[in-house]
């Protein structure tokens, strides 16, 4: 099972290497985001691609979700960003908010942020009640395993950094002009619940890793590890879920 001690925050690349090393797995996402979407190949569609992220507050997820897509034609990725649900929102089951923003067949999302949010900070927050909270594992589990079953190929990240690391970048984000925006009371106000949301996020590693949809805990201390990682775990994914869909993955760039 995943656990945030599966993280090895010491693992580190040096800029130039992550560089090199990022422009060849996009390079390899797009021939199989293409494969995917049956412009390359044999012209099937292959599988449903969804990338869940999952992290603390200044962790890196968005800077690896951008590498991410980088390479890709934007008509054919869908990135959707989640915060707290509308009042309207609320009135429904909360899974049913996802529903529209999941890949079809030859499609692919990305989340930032996600279901998860229930046994999350809705958990810690107060925002659901200790039986909504806890009856949303096996719901989650469920809804991801049926959609598995269907043929989407499901990478779930949580992006790890240590409380030191999140201060540091706190106060990077508050000196810049550009990204002070990022920085809110919330922000801080959940960084000093750190005991509570490590409490929570180690039941829901625990209880939400299943065959279906794994968990991936990505070191997040080292920006151009973490990128790295990534791409490379989201890669083995794709490719995994096309054989598994009878579907060879192309080769490399020969095919493109």
């Amino acid at each position: 099972m995943a656990a945030l001690a599966d993280a090895d925050l010491s693992l580190k690349l040096d800029k130039s290497t992550s560089a090199e090393r990022i422009a060849e797995l996009q390079r390899r996402m797009l021939a199989l985001r293409l494969q995917c979407g049956g412009l390359i190949g044999d012209g099937r569609l292959g599988p449903p691609v969804c990338a869940v992220f999952e992290g603390w507050d200044a962790s890196g997820k968005g800077g690896a979700i951008r590498r991410l897509v980088a390479p890709l034609d934007p008509r054919h990725v869908r990135v959707a960003s989640y915060a707290a649900p509308t009042p309207d929102e609320r009135r429904h089951h909360f899974l049913s908010r996802f529903w529209p923003v999941l890949p079809g067949w030859g499609g692919m999302s990305v989340l930032d942020r996600s279901w998860y949010g229930r046994v999350l900070v809705e958990r810690v927050e107060g925002f659901a009640t200790p039986e909504q909270w806890t009856r949303a594992y096996h719901e989650i589990t469920e809804f991801e395993t049926m959609l598995a079953a269907e043929g989407m190929v499901i990478a779930k990240f949580w992006m790890h950094i240590s409380a030191k690391e999140q201060e540091k970048r706190f106060a990077a984000r508050a000196a810049d002009p550009l990204k002070e925006w990022k920085l809110t009371g919330e922000d801080q106000r959940n960084a000093a619940k750190r005991p509570q949301y490590e409490e929570a996020i180690g039941e829901m590693l625990d209880r939400t890793d299943h065959a279906a949809a794994p968990w991936h805990v990505i070191a997040g201390e080292s920006k151009h590890f973490a990128r790295v990682a990534v791409l490379e775990t989201t890669i083995r994914a794709i490719e995994n879920g096309l054989r598994a869909n009878g579907m060879e993955p192309v080769r490399e760039e020969a095919e493109l």
